[in-house]
């Protein structure tokens, strides 16, 4: 079964930062999609090493300005939009002075890592899933790539499990070469608390909240894993295959094998029986 609508989050994608693995993955694999004819929404943080006057970035005023607690604190979501010029490519960023619009990915531009990461993170998924809900449109597969789309299956799964455009998605997580290396310290839990999503989530890993940790979390919610490294964590992979989790692992960016993987997964669906 052919999946129709598919979601990407993801942290990179070029020409908007400089080029790497990961911004190959962002772009290439929803450029495949596009190409076969399925519909696509795709976001990124707005880092702020983006030029925006250059990449002519702007706001969607229509879904932006929405207000997020996270950790007791009030976050204000703005939207923005670009198309990547020769392509049918429209990318949505996600943008917040605290957390994005004045800040680099991982680190600072002194290489010091952001100790607010993983709350950066939970900002970010939650950001994309609100702002899905207000386009109104019904993923089918959602496919989170990266740290920063780490706590999406999470919620996924259950602050926004009833939501009606989530309701029937499946979530695949691809396992990237985590740059982390800070724990998160010892507040996760009321940092991820939202809805139904709370302490008892994290309860199985440490109490700091490791990169490694992070991972896990977001392999135990997903339907599906994909692991894009040169090597493969064994850690995650035994924790993936203990949990049953179908998996795939690519050393290259094959685009066509990650959407035969989604039309595996999106497959195992149960279609509720109709009255005759």
């Amino acid at each position: 079964m052919k999946t129709e609508k598919i979601l990407f989050i993801t942290q990179e994608i070029n020409p908007y930062v400089p080029d790497s693995e990961l911004t190959k993955l962002g772009r290439n694999i929803a450029m495949t999609a596009i190409d076969d004819n399925r519909e696509t929404r795709v976001f990124m943080p707005k880092w702020g090493n983006i030029n925006e006057r250059r990449n002519q970035l702007h706001p969607v005023q229509r879904i932006s300005g929405m207000n997020l607690i996270v950790d007791d604190t009030d976050y204000q979501l703005i939207i923005k939009v670009a198309s990547i010029t020769g392509t049918r490519m429209q990318v949505y960023f996600i943008d917040d002075d605290d957390f994005f619009g004045k800040r680099l990915a991982e680190v600072d531009r002194e290489g010091k890592e952001y100790t607010d990461n993983y709350t950066r993170s939970v900002f970010y998924g939650r950001s994309v899933l609100e702002t899905v809900k207000k386009l109104r449109w019904t993923p089918e597969m959602v496919h989170c790539q990266g740290w920063t789309s780490a706590f999406t299956p999470l919620y996924l799964k259950t602050a926004y499990a009833e939501e009606p455009c989530f309701r029937e998605c499946k979530v695949v997580y691809t396992v990237t070469d985590n740059k982390l290396t800070l724990p998160s310290g010892n507040n996760m839990a009321e940092v991820l608390t939202y809805r139904n999503a709370d302490a008892s989530c994290v309860e199985e890993f440490s109490a700091s909240f490791s990169p490694i940790d992070l991972e896990k979390l977001a392999i135990k919610y997903s339907d599906g894993v994909t692991f894009y490294s040169k090597e493969t964590n064994p850690e995650l992979l035994k924790y993936a295959q203990e949990l049953g989790k179908p998996v795939l692992e690519e050393k290259e960016c094959d685009e066509s094998k990650y959407l035969e993987f989604f039309d595996q997964i999106w497959g195992t669906r149960i279609i509720p029986k109709t009255e005759d």
